[in-house]
């Protein structure tokens, strides 16, 4: 378990993170998504103690960061946005030089560099030297230094960026199977991204907490279009009778917007709607919700003044 408190860092008066706080579970595939700049790698660093917080706290598996920082990186993976690659090493030397890092155990090393190149598909490229390799296979060696340890949560910062279209299609494939065994976070500012391979979304709007929220509940939103024949302003003032609406317009002749309350039971709010247009002896046309998708979401937080609340 992950518990983020509070999290806030400033370098003098501009605040980076602003009071940030989300807890993640064991198994979750989390985006953390924003704009460059929005403060997702500064929060990054402070997970995996690189940076120290300027207030608030971050808990792993009960384990304090700021306490119990060599403990905690032994139970993280962390593919920096530039992973620190050197370009005259092999894979493997970058490999055998990353478990030092990780303090792996000699006789551990070869088993586990074996598994990270397997898993990470490195096997055509281990002898080669680091700077012969396309940008998507540095990617993957980031990958595999990450996993080298067998961690058991993954922070990826940025994996896919610079990569072309086939490269994209690897790495999320890679991310899907590592998420198997691990908690994966994954930093990106590519909406595509978190919508392809995450369960739960988290943005970062200007250092702040904007939203956090399963993806598949994004898809659906809190405004109910229906079509029917009844009157206009007759439907009008019918549709706002009821207790879950909380506005309505008519956006074109016997078409109507509902927008529901935050709490209201959609599915059980439309029942109520279809069942009183049949008692009022309207024709029915078509009634369903907004379809939404991530890209929708960001615009309108983007384009709000500030965080939600």
């Amino acid at each position: 378990m992950i518990k983020v408190e509070h999290l806030t860092r400033k370098y003098g008066d501009f605040t980076a993170v602003d009071k940030v706080s989300f807890e993640i579970g064991q198994g979750e595939i989390v985006g953390l998504l924003g704009h460059n700049g929005a403060g997702k790698t500064t929060i990054m660093k402070m997970m995996t103690g690189y940076l120290e917080p300027t207030e608030g706290s971050i808990t792993i598996d009960g384990l304090d960061v700021g306490k119990d920082r060599r403990k905690i990186q032994k139970k993280i993976g962390y593919l920096p946005e530039n992973c620190p690659v050197y370009p005259e090493m092999t894979v493997l030397e970058y490999l055998e030089y990353s478990a030092t890092l990780h303090g792996v155990a000699t006789q551990d090393r070869p088993a586990l560099i074996r598994s990270a190149v397997a898993r990470t598909a490195l096997e055509a490229k281990a002898s080669k030297q680091l700077s012969t390799l396309s940008r998507g296979y540095r990617q993957r060696t980031g990958v595999a230094q990450a996993i080298l340890h067998k961690p058991d949560i993954l922070i990826l910062d940025e994996p896919t960026n610079g990569l072309d279209p086939t490269q994209i299609q690897h790495m999320r494939t890679l991310i899907a199977d590592l998420a198997k065994t691990s908690t994966v976070i994954v930093s990106t500012h590519i909406l595509q991204e978190v919508q392809a391979i995450c369960d739960r979304v988290i943005i970062i709007k200007d250092g702040a907490m904007a939203l956090d929220a399963q993806v598949d509940g994004l898809q659906q939103s809190s405004k109910l279009l229906i079509s029917t024949d009844g009157d206009a302003d007759a439907a009008l003032e019918y549709f706002q009778s009821f207790a879950q609406v909380a506005s309505v317009a008519a956006t074109r002749e016997q078409q109507f917007e509902l927008e529901l309350n935050a709490d209201a039971d959609g599915k059980a709010t439309a029942a109520a709607l279809a069942k009183a247009i049949h008692e009022k002896d309207w024709q029915l046309f078509a009634m369903h919700f907004e379809s939404r998708n991530l890209e929708t979401v960001f615009a309108e937080i983007s384009e709000r003044g500030g965080a939600a609340s």
